[in-house]
């Protein structure tokens, strides 16, 4: 009780805004498809662990591997033929998965909006709840529109620098004022709209500027999702990587701000208490690729099992290759194996004949020839502040698990 009445006094200006200014449709889908249902899920999960058995609390999933952008660090450019999961399989990986109890999925792309049958499965799935990763260049008021009769999905829109940076990030044109124009569709059309922004060199001062939060706040937007950039892909651009201090200042800097902003702030990289997670190691969340392939997460493109081959309750069961990952890892780091040790993790998927998923062929000789750098897991562990973060990151899956 304590804490719902702490989290109302601290932010009564983001709930009102929430109450009011959100289609009521979407809000009623938000509280119990997300918020109810994927609490529940998460308890699931945790049981199943608990009796050694493993199924994760929710999917990843890359519906298509085509985009109308060229980003620096995306794991799915330069393949040699882009790939796309049939209506087929996208209904029955959400099908399965609703059969272990979970209903939350984040959809990914390439850019999803490409994908034609995108809204069939809003629509034929009310039950659950879908996380849209969209770049925001095809966020039209349209499209916007479509999204509030699903009223089951959350566009999350990649903001990732200003007018100069956004552009060389994304390897686009305007990309700045059309993101911004995507973040008015989605919020006039009362859509619980967020903001993700990988941070890295570039956009560190603006990620870390109380300006760029507020000016958020002002468009409506009800969360904003930090990842820390991690080079992947075939433009890993590893140049962009954050040191340590810069990850420790990143950290702090949410640390505080969920304290004083009006707007939910999200990540994917720490617990509670501040020590590192990794969501693949943890088993919180596993990637399905375009091709159907089951990643760990989405940057470590390996894999021996595909989606058909068994049901996925067995693939879970039976499947060494992730069930030694989850082991092997935390032995490791707390943080990104891919990022400290891209070599190592090399050598392990070679022990268990995994396939490379990555589309282009060479994802082990580009691992072997990459630089170390640091990620989350290195840095001095810093406890939220905010009662209702650390009650939510012990209790949900509210900000643990996701992709960079």
């Amino acid at each position: 009780m304590f804490i719902g009445i702490h989290f109302y006094d601290e932010n009564k200006r983001m709930l009102k805004q929430l109450l009011f200014k959100t289609d009521k449709r979407c809000l009623y889908k938000f509280i119990y498809n997300l918020g109810i249902k994927g609490a529940l899920s998460f308890n699931r999960f945790q049981k199943r662990l608990k009796k050694g058995e493993f199924f994760p609390a929710f999917h990843f999933i890359s519906v298509t591997d085509d985009c109308n952008l060229n980003c620096q660090g995306c794991w799915v450019m330069g393949k040699k033929k882009n790939s796309r999961l049939s209506a087929e399989q996208l209904d029955q990986i959400v099908t399965e998965t609703k059969a272990q109890g979970s209903y939350f999925f984040g959809i990914l792309g390439g850019e999803p909006l490409l994908y034609k049958p995108l809204f069939d499965l809003f629509r034929k799935h009310s039950d659950c709840y879908f996380q849209l990763f969209t770049n925001g260049t095809l966020l039209t008021a349209e499209v916007a529109e479509k999204l509030r009769q699903c009223a089951n999905v959350s566009p999350l829109i990649s903001f990732e620098g200003d007018e100069e940076v956004a552009d060389i990030r994304r390897g686009g044109k305007d990309i700045y004022q059309r993101t911004q124009q995507a973040i008015t569709h989605a919020t006039n059309a009362g859509l619980v709209t967020g903001v993700a922004i990988s941070v890295c060199k570039s956009n560190l001062e603006m990620a870390l500027s109380p300006g760029f939060i507020q000016s958020l706040i002002q468009k409506g937007v009800t969360y904003l999702w930090y990842y820390i950039y991690r080079p992947v892909g075939e433009n890993a651009t590893v140049e962009l990587s954050l040191s340590l201090a810069e990850i420790e200042q990143l950290r702090s800097f949410m640390v505080d701000a969920r304290t004083k902003f009006d707007i939910i702030i999200i990540d994917a990289y720490w617990d509670a208490e501040g020590n590192g997670l990794c969501p693949a190691a943890s088993g919180l969340s596993h990637h399905i690729n375009a091709l159907g392939y089951i990643e760990p997460c989405p940057v470590i493109q390996f894999a021996t099992d595909r989606v058909g081959d068994k049901p996925l309750a067995e693939i879970y069961r039976s499947s060494a290759f992730l069930k030694d990952l989850k082991t092997e890892i935390p032995k490791k780091t707390s943080g990104c194996i891919i990022m400290e040790d891209p070599q190592w993790l090399v050598d392990f998927v070679e022990r268990y004949g995994a396939a490379d998923t990555s589309g282009r062929d060479n994802e082990a000789d580009r691992l072997r020839a990459m630089e170390k750098v640091c990620s989350h897991g290195t840095g001095k562990p810093l406890p939220e502040k905010s009662r209702i973060y650390k009650f939510a990151k012990k209790r949900a899956f509210f900000g643990l698990g996701a992709y960079g």
